[in-house]
């Protein structure tokens, strides 16, 4: 039997209460939850499973914010945004707040920002792929950046956001420029890149990046069973191999990422 993953006992489940529960827009769902574990960082993200679940496998959200209490000890208020689609999602859609889910993480790799320390970066996200983004958009603090958010419909999410220039586009034009973000978007002029979003609008923005010679990370979607890596059912086909979404990433340099025609 092969060895488990580096960590993988210490990725235990804390019973936390949810302290918020609402529509954001649509089918989008906003949670908030008290955690008293690790800090999460921009990019990683948490399995969660209401304790009155009837899905055997618990659900991965990426972290839309956190919000620390006081000191490394005291804890906080994670954030994450979900679409409503199957029975597990439709669970933490019914959660209210005072219940209890189970949580398991901080879990992958964060979105690396500050190894780029001069000139403003790009976040570009699609739909609930703003999520990590956001997260990431509080630990640049300061830093100059622009925020680039395509959505079908109306948009959500970005209330708090502080941007130097917020880009909206929705595929209807019923807010913002009419289109898809790949439409609208040039990497010319950016340090770094930073985008999670559906497939064709990761593929386009790290083309866009690679031809312009600007790098990019892009933070990569999957199913997920373990989270932690030793289940390997979340594959993402890369130069280097298949390597895990869970433990590898979910966030891959672009020009790692093969993309399937």
């Amino acid at each position: 039997m092969d060895a488990l993953p580096s960590g993988f006992f210490a990725k235990r489940s804390i019973l936390c209460e949810c302290t918020s529960s609402s529509f954001a827009a649509g089918n989008i769902i906003a949670l908030q939850f008290a955690w008293s574990g690790p800090a999460p960082r921009g990019g990683q993200f948490f399995l969660i499973k209401p304790w009155r679940s009837g899905v055997f496998l618990a659900r991965p959200l990426s972290v839309a914010g956190w919000e620390p209490r006081g000191g490394p000890e005291d804890g906080g208020i994670l954030r994450f945004l979900a679409a409503r689609r199957g029975r597990g999602t439709w669970e933490l859609a019914d959660l209210r707040a005072g219940e209890e889910a189970e949580l398991s993480g901080p879990l992958g790799k964060p979105f690396e920002a500050a190894s780029f320390p001069k000139g403003p970066l790009a976040l570009v996200g699609g739909g609930i792929g703003i999520a990590p983004l956001l997260a990431l958009a509080v630990e640049l603090g300061s830093r100059p950046f622009d925020f680039y958010a395509g959505f079908r419909s109306t948009s959500f999410g970005l209330e708090s956001l502080k941007a130097r220039s917020l880009a909206i586009a929705t595929e209807d034009g019923c807010e913002g420029l009419k289109g898809r973000i790949p439409d609208f978007f040039s990497p010319q002029g950016y340090e770094a890149v930073f985008a999670c979003g559906p497939l064709p609008l990761l593929r386009a923005v790290g083309d866009a990046c690679i031809a312009g010679g600007i790098p990019c990370f892009l933070s990569m979607e999957k199913h997920m069973a373990c989270g932690v890596g030793a289940c390997l059912g979340c594959t993402v086909k890369t130069t280097g191999g298949n390597k895990r979404c869970c433990a590898d990433g979910p966030v891959f340099r672009a020009e790692e990422i093969i993309f399937d025609d």
